[in-house]
C-alpha cells in the first residue's frame, strides 16, 4: 500500500522495495543503485556539501535545470549509504524545488529498508533526505519569492 501523493518515480521505487521482501534482496538493489549513481567531481566533495548525521561520508549537491526541475548528485564512501543516496536522487528526478520540500519521509517506512538497515544507516537515510529537502528549498528560495518557508519546518519533518 503506497501513498498516493508520491511523484510517480518515487512511488515506483518504492513499490520495488516493497517487492523485495528478503533483505539481502533489499540490499542487492541498494548495491545495483549505487553503482549507477554518477561520478561526483572531488572538488565538490566540501564542507558544504557534506550530509549531516551520518556515520559515512556522504556528500550531496543540487541545482536546477532549464526546466526548472532539481538534479542532485552525490556520494558516500560506503556503498549500502550510496545506495540509499542514489535511491532518493532517482526517486526526485524530475521535481520541482517545491514539490521535493512538500515531500513527507512517510515513504521511507513504506520501503521496507528500515527492517534491513541497522538503525545508524536508517538515521543516516533521513538525513539524507533532510539534506535534500533543505538544498531544495534553498533553491526555491532562490528561484522564486519562497522565502517566507522556514527551513525549521523541514527540519521537523
Amino acid at each position: 500500500m503506497t501513498t498516493p501523493q508520491l511523484p510517480p518515480e518515487l512511488d515506483k521505487m518504492v513499490r520495488r522495495f516493497q517487492r523485495a521482501s528478503d533483505p539481502k534482496r533489499r540490499y542487492e538493489q541498494l548495491l545495483w543503485l549505487a553503482k549507477k549513481l554518477p561520478e561526483m567531481p572531488e572538488a565538490e566533495k566540501i564542507p558544504e556539501n557534506k550530509v549531516k548525521g551520518c556515520v559515512s561520508q556522504v556528500y550531496i549537491t543540487a541545482q536546477l535545470d532549464d526546466a526548472g526541475k532539481v538534479c542532485f548528485n552525490g556520494d558516500s564512501d560506503a556503498q549500502l549509504t550510496k545506495g540509499l543516496l542514489a535511491f532518493l536522487i532517482r526517486g526526485t528526478e524530475g521535481l520541482s524545488p517545491e514539490e521535493i520540500v512538500k515531500l513527507a519521509p512517510d515513504f521511507i517506512q513504506e520501503t521496507g529498508l528500515q527492517a534491513s538497515l541497522t538503525p545508524s544507516r536508517a538515521n543516516g537515510f533521513y538525513n539524507i533526505f533532510k539534506t535534500m529537502k533543505q538544498k531544495a528549498l534553498v533553491l526555491a528560495a532562490n528561484e522564486s519569492d519562497l522565502g517566507s518557508v522556514d527551513i525549521k519546518s523541514i527540519e521537523a519533518t
